[in-house]
């Protein structure tokens, strides 16, 4: 895509001259949904920390193990799906539903060029339900009172915040979005989650001059967190196997040798 051009349904919200992290996100895992602003801040942000493609590759595989993991062993038949990003393939409904038709899932973003192509891209089977609401992580509340439209919130419900709560920068506004979205759903839900790290144990450190680059030049400001503070977002919750660990080796298979900066866990509410 050209700088200038807008895609047919965009709102006054969108702003093709400085990259965003859904349309960059999607230049890295190989989307055509981008603009040139996005593939140059994409390409500098890569040249500073070349590890960036293989993090936004591994969080999408994470993702497709999750949801595998939750509809087929855990029998979740409903999903929220909070800062969904742009469709690419494997998206959380088609995952769900290939297991189980009937399966509900919510879609959650506050970018226009993603709302568009999910109303577009992420159709239903006719036994289930997909949907969308245009919302802003710092609102959960307004989140659950949309979702509750769709979800039955007496039912257990995977929570699905990937790589969402690294924007949100108060450390203590972001564990409560996580802490009063669980609080809301019943016993029996669940919280997948991935966040960036800077801890070196994880190669994180080039983290640090990237997020600044791109805090500087791109929207939204986005943070790293160490393991600690990612762990707290946890709270409540009972980690399951083999818990906080690199998206990437999240129930892997056991010769996979990638190790990346980015936290990824499932836990359930007791």
């Amino acid at each position: 895509m050209s700088e200038s051009h807008t895609p047919s349904g965009g709102s006054a919200r969108l702003n093709t001259g400085v990259a965003h992290n859904a349309r960059v996100w999607n230049y890295w895992i190989g989307g055509k949904d981008n603009y040139e602003v996005d593939q140059q801040v994409g390409e500098q942000v890569a040249g500073m920390f070349p590890i960036i493609r293989d993090i936004a590759r591994a969080d999408r595989w994470f993702l497709g193990r999750a949801v595998r993991f939750l509809a087929e062993e855990q029998g979740v038949r409903q999903f929220l799906d909070i800062g969904t990003g742009l469709p690419t393939v494997e998206n959380t409904h088609e995952i769900a539903q290939r297991i189980a038709p009937e399966s509900r899932i919510v879609y959650v973003d506050n970018d226009p060029i993603v709302l568009v192509h999910a109303r577009t891209l992420l159709t239903s089977t006719a036994d289930g339900v997909t949907d969308y609401i245009d919302a802003d992580v710092h609102d959960p509340d307004a989140i659950l009172e949309r979702a509750a439209q769709t979800l039955d919130f007496s039912e257990p419900v995977a929570v699905m915040m990937l790589g969402i709560l690294n924007f949100v920068l108060d450390a203590a506004e972001a564990r409560d979005i996580a802490h009063r979205v669980m609080a809301a759903l019943p016993s029996g839900s669940y919280l997948a989650l991935t966040h960036p790290t800077f801890d070196a144990d994880l190669g994180g450190e080039g983290q640090i001059p990237a997020m600044k680059f791109w805090n500087e030049n791109a929207t939204p400001p986005i943070c790293a967190r160490s393991r600690e503070d990612i762990a707290a977002f946890f709270e409540g919750l009972e980690l399951l196997e083999p818990g906080l660990v690199s998206c990437s080796q999240w129930r892997a298979e056991p010769d996979s040798p990638l190790v990346v900066p980015q936290f990824g866990a499932v836990a359930v509410k007791p």
